[in-house]
């Protein structure tokens, strides 16, 4: 199942645990990237909470957390070549896998095309 939120982060969900990343929209906003610095796995977070940071040459932005839950695995490829994420954001650059704790909250985020409206 594929969702989205309306902080342009895209998750994979498989079971309890979501793929978590930036959409094609939110790359192209910021630009060619230059560091992105990811959440350790067994951090838990909360929705909304800041869960990474990238760096473009544009500016600033954190990643939030979609949904409650607890890193259980993050994508060292893009920390150690940030320009994966501008190159295939909704693919191999994922940010993290975050075990939900609530499977089911993931009902309410939005579906893609919803997703395609907002940013229309």
């Amino acid at each position: 199942m594929l969702k989205f939120t309306e902080e342009h982060e895209w998750l994979k969900i498989d079971g309890d645990v979501a793929t978590v990343g930036i959409t094609e929209h939110a790359a192209g906003q910021l630009g060619d990237l230059v560091f992105v610095e990811l959440p350790e796995a067994g951090s838990t977070f909360s929705k909304g909470d800041t869960a990474a940071t990238v760096e473009s040459v544009k500016a600033a932005s954190d990643v939030y957390c979609p949904l409650d839950g607890e890193i259980v695995e993050a994508n060292q490829a893009i920390v150690d070549d940030p320009s994966l994420v501008n190159s295939d954001p909704q693919g191999a650059a994922w940010f993290f896998k975050l075990k939900l704790a609530d499977p089911d909250a993931a009902k309410a985020l939005l579906d893609e095309a919803a997703y395609k409206e907002l940013v229309a």
